[in-house]
């Protein structure tokens, strides 16, 4: 394959997938905001660009993709890909924090929406 075989292919690929996503996260209040990444974006990436635009630290984000199996996508690490999460452009993404450990003896409990529940069973067998 010869150079103009090269760039007719990498053009063709360029257009048929856009470089960037954008997804839309919501917070505990409803608040809907958008960010934009890279297809090739990790979740630590999208974690950072929500803590740049949103003044929120990241290392306390819960992140948990809308579709149709809701996914918690901190389960595989921050080094997974948005693509391998199943996160693509449009995707709506639900923003959660972990709370943070004051050293009082009143604790927070964390409960899961009824849409997630019959994940999180899941969760616990797997």
């Amino acid at each position: 394959m010869d150079g103009t075989e090269k760039n007719k292919k990498t053009k063709k690929q360029s257009l048929s997938m856009p470089l960037e996503m954008r997804v839309v996260v919501e917070n505990l209040t409803g608040t809907l905001f958008y960010i934009q990444v890279g297809n090739d974006a990790t979740l630590a990436d999208l974690k950072r660009e929500i803590e740049a635009q949103q003044k929120l630290p990241c290392d306390r984000l819960i992140l948990i993709l809308n579709n149709n199996c809701s996914r918690l996508m901190n389960v595989d690490g921050d080094g997974i890909s948005l693509v391998d999460c199943g996160v693509q452009d449009g995707s709506h993404i639900y923003l959660f924090f972990i709370p943070l450990d004051d050293g009082s003896n009143q604790h927070f409990v964390f409960s899961w929406p009824d849409c997630l529940l019959g994940w999180t069973q899941e969760l616990r067998i797997a």
